[in-house]
């Protein structure tokens, strides 16, 4: 008797939650938007950029290009012809659409290094 009076609880206990779970309810999940990343500004980036920003400007013999992670610049050191040291300095900056670099200040630059402008 003392048994069944320990059962009789503890299987009223175990019925009490067996109660079926609310189904979830649907939710919307929003679809990000893609997002346009700028291409890296390593040295080939930034030698073929300035070549077709500055046309008639001597090539770049090497560059460095630092960024902050999600900046929309970066500044770039570069050395021009035969020169070994990186004497100068250009900022690129993400064009309108944020799609790609722009070398900003392009005509100033350009006329610098005795090359023409050409419009992008």
């Amino acid at each position: 008797m003392k048994k069944l009076a320990l059962i009789l609880p503890l299987a009223l206990l175990a019925a009490c939650g067996e109660e079926p779970a609310p189904e979830p309810t649907p939710t919307e999940t929003a679809t990000p938007e893609p997002v346009a990343s700028l291409p890296a500004t390593d040295q080939a980036y930034f030698s073929t950029k300035f070549a077709e920003t500055c046309e008639g400007a001597e090539p770049v013999k090497n560059a460095v290009c630092r960024r902050a992670m999600g900046a929309e610049q970066a500044l770039c050191e570069y050395g021009l012809g035969e020169d070994e040291y990186m004497r100068h300095e250009a900022t690129l900056v993400a064009n309108e659409d944020g799609s790609d670099w722009m070398i900003e200040n392009a005509e100033a630059l350009c006329a610098e290094h005795g090359a023409h402008h050409k419009a992008s």
